[in-house]
């Protein structure tokens, strides 16, 4: 079921105009960035958007002005995970992954403790914070590893939005969405 499902978001997705995709992504930027959790954040990780993706890079752009720390994941294959690692541009000191992501090309780990707000993406969120991501669990490892107390925020379009996903035990929850249309908090409780 989740291998059709992420097909048909993927088609979805890929059948949104750039312009829409824009003016919906700068929609839940907004939104986001009006949000406490937002506000009180000091470190906030964010993911660097794929063509089709929400793209969250005016809450970075938000987060600089306002003095907060950015990060991104970068990938470590040998170790099927995700570090947090300090990013001061959208533009430079970036290369492309072998998955075709973006992520910082050197910079030391951001412990994690330290990360205020986590701004995961996914290929559909449902209406209790339940996650379909692209399979290859590196935020399901990353949000249940020692030390991580951050918010998550999903981060997405409100066409990703369903009633309900087939979420499994290790499948972890978002702590709220927000969408070009709305924002949804979840309780912590409820992983």
């Amino acid at each position: 079921m989740k291998r059709r499902l992420r097909r048909e978001m993927k088609e979805q997705l890929n059948a949104m105009s750039p312009q829409l995709a824009a003016a919906k992504s700068g929609a839940a930027s907004r939104l986001l960035i009006a949000q406490e959790e937002f506000r009180q954040a000091g470190a906030v990780m964010l993911y660097l958007a794929l063509p089709g993706e929400a793209d969250p890079a005016h809450v970075a752009l938000a987060a600089w002005q306002q003095g907060k720390t950015v990060l991104t994941p970068r990938i470590d294959l040998d170790r099927h995970r995700i570090i947090a690692v300090e990013i001061r541009s959208l533009e430079s000191e970036l290369v492309v992954n072998r998955y075709g992501i973006a992520e910082p090309t050197y910079g030391p780990p951001w412990p994690a403790a330290d990360i205020d707000l986590v701004i995961v993406p996914a290929l559909a969120y449902d209406r209790r914070g339940g996650r379909l991501g692209r399979g290859g669990g590196y935020y399901d490892r990353f949000l249940v590893s020692p030390g991580v107390h951050a918010v998550t925020c999903g981060f997405a379009f409100q066409e990703q939005v369903v009633d309900e996903l087939p979420v499994q035990a290790h499948d972890k929850r978002v702590t709220m969405l927000v969408t070009d249309k709305e924002v949804l908090r979840f309780s912590r409780m409820k992983q």
